[in-house]
C-alpha cells in the first residue's frame, strides 16, 4: 500500500479533521475548570518549593500535560460540541490517563472494544465520527474508517507524526526501519504501519544483539524467534539489516534512543567502512521536546535531597514509566499511582511498582520532617498532581495529632 499517497487523499477529504472545528473558547474553560490546578500554580510560583508542617514538596519543573496532549483532548470536547447528536468513537484510549477517559465516556464517546487482542469496528457506521488519540492509529485503521464514510478527527500528535515521515524516507531508498519502541504500544503499531521493512527493539540490549548479528551474523531462527513480534512480514535479518534507518517511539528514554542510534551508526561504519556509511545508515531527530524536558526535569529533581519520589501517571504510559526508571536508577524509594485514590487513609499507598502488578506498601509515609520529590507524566492533570498532594499533606497532619 502506498502510505503516503492514502494520506495526501485522507488530507484532502472533507470527512477529516486535523484542527479544531471554532470552539476554543468554550474548551478551554471548560479544560481549566477540570484539569488546571491553583495549588499547582503557587507552587511553580514558589520556584517549585511548597512546605506545609513537616512536609516538603519538591515538584519537576517540567512535568504534567503536554501540548500534543493538551491539543488532543481539546480537540476531542471540541468534537463532541460541534457533533452534539452524532455517534462519536474513539480508535483507543485518547490518552493514557484513566480519569480524561473517564470524563470522554461521559461525555458519551465510545470506546472500541478490544476482544482477543483485536479491535472491534463492527459497530461503527457510515456517518459516525471516530476520533484518532494522540498516538495515532494504524494506517490500516484509518483506512478502514475512510471507507466506511466516516468523519474521522486526527488529534495525532505531530511529534508522532514526524516519526512517520521519517519511516516513509527510509521506506523510499529502501532502508529497514529499526524502531526503538515496545512492539504493543499503540504509537510503534501505528509507525510501523508507514514503514516498510521494519524491526523494533525494546531496548539497548536488544539493539546490541541486533548490533551483533549485522557485524558477525549468527543464528537467523534464533533471531526470528526473539523478534517474532516485532518484525515486518516477511523479514530476514541475513537480507535486511545491510541498510538501515533509525527511529523511535516518541515516549522512550532520550538517553537510550541515542546511545540506540550511536550504536547502529558505529556498527555499520565499522561493516561498510566510514566513506559508505550514508549508503546503508539514516539517523533523523525524532525525540519529542516535551518527553525530553519532563525526563531532563526528573533528572534534576532526583539529584535533590529527597526521601521518597511520587511519579503520577497512567499504568500503561511509556513516558510515565520512564520517569520511574530515573527515581529506581538512584535508589529513592519511588512510588506509581495513577491517581489520589491509590492513597488509603491509613497511611498505605497502592502503587505499581516497575514491571510488576499493582501492590499495597503501608507506612509509606516516615515519621518526622520529608521532603517529597513529585512529577507526572505528560497524560496527568496538574488538578490529579495537586489531589496527590493534598493527600500527603493531610496525612502527614493527621499523624502529628494522633
Amino acid at each position: 500500500m502506498d502510505t503516503k499517497a492514502f494520506k495526501r487523499s485522507l488530507n484532502s477529504s472533507e470527512n477529516y479533521h486535523r484542527k479544531g472545528f471554532g470552539h476554543d473558547a468554550d474548551v478551554s474553560e471548560a479544560m481549566n475548570s477540570e484539569y488546571q490546578s491553583d495549588l499547582i500554580q503557587q507552587i511553580r510560583d514558589q520556584r517549585y518549593l511548597l512546605k506545609r508542617g513537616n512536609v516538603t514538596i519538591r515538584l519537576a519543573q517540567a512535568f504534567g500535560f503536554c501540548w500534543g496532549v493538551e491539543r488532543a483532548v481539546a480537540m476531542a470536547y471540541e468534537t463532541r460540541q460541534h457533533f452534539p447528536t452524532e455517534r462519536i468513537w474513539i480508535t483507543n484510549e485518547i490518552i493514557h490517563n484513566p480519569s480524561v477517559n473517564q470524563r470522554l465516556r461521559e461525555m458519551n464517546v465510545h470506546f472500541i472494544e478490544v476482544a482477543n487482542g483485536e479491535k472491534d469496528f463492527s459497530g461503527i457506521g457510515n456517518g459516525d465520527v471516530v476520533i484518532l488519540p494522540a498516538f495515532g492509529a494504524s494506517v490500516q485503521e484509518m483506512q478502514l474508517l475512510n471507507d466506511r464514510g466516516c468523519t474521522i478527527v486526527d488529534t495525532t500528535c505531530p511529534w508522532v507524526s514526524k516519526v512517520w515521515n521519517t519511516v516513509e524516507k527510509h521506506k523510499k531508498v529502501a532502508h529497514t526501519s529499526i524502531i526503538h519502541g515496545k512492539y504493543n504500544h499503540e504509537e510503534t503499531i501505528a509507525t510501523s504501519s508507514f514503514a516498510g521493512t521494519y524491526l523494533i527493539v525494546l531496548n539497548l540490549a536488544q539493539a546490541e544483539y541486533v548490533a551483533d548479528y549485522i557485524l558477525n551474523g549468527g543464528d537467523r531462527q534464533e533471531f526470528l524467534t526473539q523478534f517474532k513480534n516485532s518484525t515486518s512480514v516477511g523479514f530476514d535479518p541475513d537480507r535486511d539489516l545491510d541498510r538501515i534507518g533509525i527511529a523511535n517511539q516518541t515516549t522512550m528514554l532520550k538517553g537510550e534512543t541515542e546511545q540506540i542510534g550511536k550504536l547502529f551508526e558505529h556498527t555499520m561504519m565499522r561493516k561498510f567502512g566510514p566513506d559508505q556509511l550514508n549508503h546503508h545508515f539514516l539517523s533523523f531527530n525524532t525525540i519529542c521536546d516535551a518527553t525530553q524536558e519532563r525526563q531532563d526535569a526528573m533528572f534534576e529533581l532526583v539529584d535533590e535531597k529527597l526521601d521518597l519520589m511520587v511519579v503520577i501517571g497512567g499504568y500503561n504510559s511509556s513516558n510515565t514509566t520512564h520517569l520511574q526508571e530515573i527515581a529506581i536508577e538512584r535508589n529513592i524509594p519511588s512510588y506509581h499511582i495513577d491517581c489520589v485514590d491509590r492513597i488509603g487513609s491509613s497511611n498505605q499507598i497502592e502503587h505499581k511498582p516497575l514491571h510488576r502488578g499493582l501492590e499495597v506498601t503501608k507506612n509509606w509515609l516516615p515519621d518526622g520532617e520529608i521532603v517529597v520529590g513529585i512529577t507526572s507524566g505528560a497524560s496527568t492533570p496538574d488538578k490529579v498532581v495537586a489531589d496527590v498532594i493534598e493527600k500527603i499533606f493531610a496525612l502527614k497532619s493527621a499523624s502529628l495529632v494522633a
